[in-house]
Formats: C-alpha cells, sequence, structure tokens
C-alpha cells in the first residue's frame, strides 16, 4: 500500500499579507480606532495575521511608522518615473514634480498623516520617525545637484550637493508644516508654497535670490494674517 502523500495546508489568505498590506491595515486600524494599537499581538490577532508576519517587515510600530513615510516616497517616484517627460526635466522641474507628487500622495492620507503626526507630539517631535524619509530626500537632492555639476565645465560654478540637499529637506519640513495647516480649498495654497520655495532655493544657489525672496516672504505674511 502506497504511503499517503503529506499534504501541506494552505496558508490563509491573510498569512500571504505583503508590506504594503500591512502597512495599509495598519492605517486603517489607526483611523478607525482613533488610537495607536497597543501591542503587535493585539494588532496581529484583530487582523488575522501571525506576529511572525508582522516581524518579517517590521521590527516595532515605530519601524512601522517609519516605514509608511519611505513608502510614500517611493510610490511619489514610481509615480514620477513613468511619466516620459521626467527625464527630460531640468533639476528646477524635477523638485518642484517631486513635490508636487508627494503632496499629492500625503492629500490621498491627509487623515492618517494628521492623525499620527498629532499623538505622536507634533511635527517637530517626530523626527525620529522622519529619518528614514529625511535620508531619502536628502539622497534625492544630491542626485539632481550631482547631475548638475556634471553638466557644468567650470568647478567655480559647480554647487554643494551637502549644503543642496540639507536645504531641500529643509524646504520639505517647511512645507510639511504649511501643507498640515493649510484650509485652502484643494490645498492650493501649499501648491503655491511649492512653487514658491522651490523656486527662492534654485534662485539662492543660482545667485539671484532678492526677488523671489521678497515674493515668498509677502506670500508667507499674507498667509499667516489672512
Amino acid at each position: 500500500m502506497a504511503t499517503p502523500k503529506k499534504i501541506t495546508p494552505i496558508k490563509p489568505v491573510t498569512e500571504q499579507l505583503n508590506k504594503d498590506q500591512i502597512i495599509a491595515l495598519y492605517m486603517d486600524y489607526v483611523l478607525e480606532h482613533e488610537k495607536l494599537p497597543k501591542t503587535v499581538y493585539r494588532f496581529s490577532k484583530d487582523n488575522n495575521i501571525t506576529e511572525e508576519r508582522f516581524y518579517k517587515f517590521f521590527g516595532s510600530f515605530e519601524g512601522l511608522q517609519k516605514g509608511i513615510w519611505e513608502q510614500f516616497y517611493e510610490n511619489t517616484i514610481a509615480l514620477m518615473e513613468k511619466s516620459p517627460d521626467y527625464v527630460a526635466f531640468t533639476n528646477r522641474e524635477k523638485l518642484l514634480t517631486f513635490y508636487f507628487t508627494f503632496f499629492e500622495m500625503l492629500t490621498a492620507n491627509r487623515s492618517y498623516v494628521l492623525f499620527i503626526l498629532s499623538e505622536t507630539g507634533g511635527l517637530m517631535k517626530n523626527m525620529d520617525q522622519l529619518k528614514g524619509l529625511r535620508r531619502k530626500i536628502k539622497g534625492y537632492a544630491t542626485g539632481l545637484i550631482k547631475a548638475g555639476n556634471e553638466e557644468k565645465a567650470s568647478k567655480i560654478l559647480q554647487q554643494s550637493e551637502m549644503v543642496f540637499s540639507e536645504a531641500a529637506w529643509v524646504q520639505f519640513l517647511f512645507i510639511l508644516k504649511f501643507w498640515k495647516d493649510d484650509n485652502s480649498a484643494g490645498f492650493e495654497s501649499t501648491d503655491v508654497a511649492i512653487e514658491k520655495s522651490v523656486n527662492t532655493v534654485f534662485d539662492i544657489f543660482d545667485n539671484t535670490p532678492l526677488e523671489r525672496v521678497v515674493d515668498l516672504g509677502k506670500f508667507l505674511w499674507k498667509e499667516k494674517m489672512g
């Protein structure tokens, strides 16, 4: 008599969840319960997955929160690179496209972003949560300026990659704070802030800052007092 073939149990669908799906479950949990989950055990049980599956992708909820910001970045880059026109853009146009796309991504997830920032202590207290995103944005900005420097024959005209990448990060934090507080329809004021701030940064690096800086200052004053 033949030995019966061992049958390997089919894992439930939830055990096949990937990183993006666990992120989606976490964001949904936070919004549905209006609080952060207390333990990985409870979160996993409520979503019918094992802790092992969670830990395959994230070491903790803090790691997951960082991963969400990094996923926003990765999705933004993927969307931009789908456009055949993106490659031919100037550095200024690429950075504008990045910010516009990234903040559209945030707007699509605004309820989660506002909740997580307020629940975990506000923007400036969330620098640890944004560490991975900071590294990626600075890397993106460094890539832009490096490509621009390679096109310049004179070293005198070349721009500092370190300074530009740090400026891009500070600029991002400014726009994030602006978007967070923006009450305009369709967040049109954020779009204007993005355009003016990017133009200002590039004009500063091109040594023609005054007109743009004054223009940006007037806009910010108007928004603050309006």
